[in-house]
């Protein structure tokens, strides 16, 4: 990204301030996403593309050697094995920029958060009405 442009307030903006290549891999994991959450919303948090649905969902962010995900530590625990081969931390993972992209492993962990995120609102609203 262009060190001294704005902060972006889109996530059109966020992946504008990118080379054309790194676009493209930004729009694939956004296309992802969005496919597998369409009720979710897109903003920015964290200066990262967000999605929320009854919180956040998960966050993404385009680095010099890799594109970071942030499903959340819960969703990074639901696919620990899959994602043991990428370098993470709690919370994240790192896709290399020289490897394709795991659309279908994000879709699923997409996935995963979207019903983990229904479940905590139903629940919380259950507890506001008892």
């Amino acid at each position: 990204m262009i060190n001294n442009a704005p902060k972006p307030t889109t996530i059109d903006e966020y992946i504008a301030g990118f080379p054309k290549e790194i676009q493209e891999i930004l729009e694939s994991v956004r296309a992802t996403i969005r496919a597998a959450a369409p009720e979710a919303q897109e903003t920015i948090n964290y200066q990262m593309p967000t999605f929320t649905l009854n919180g956040n969902l998960v966050h993404f962010a385009a680095f010099k050697h890799h594109i970071g995900f942030y499903p959340t530590p819960r969703g990074i625990d639901e696919f620990t094995e899959e994602l043991s081969r990428y370098k993470g931390a709690k919370g994240s993972v790192q896709f290399p920029l020289d490897q394709p992209m795991p659309l279908d492993l994000i879709r699923r962990i997409v996935l995963f958060r979207v019903q983990d995120n229904l479940k905590k609102a139903d629940a919380k609203k259950k507890r506001k009405t008892a």
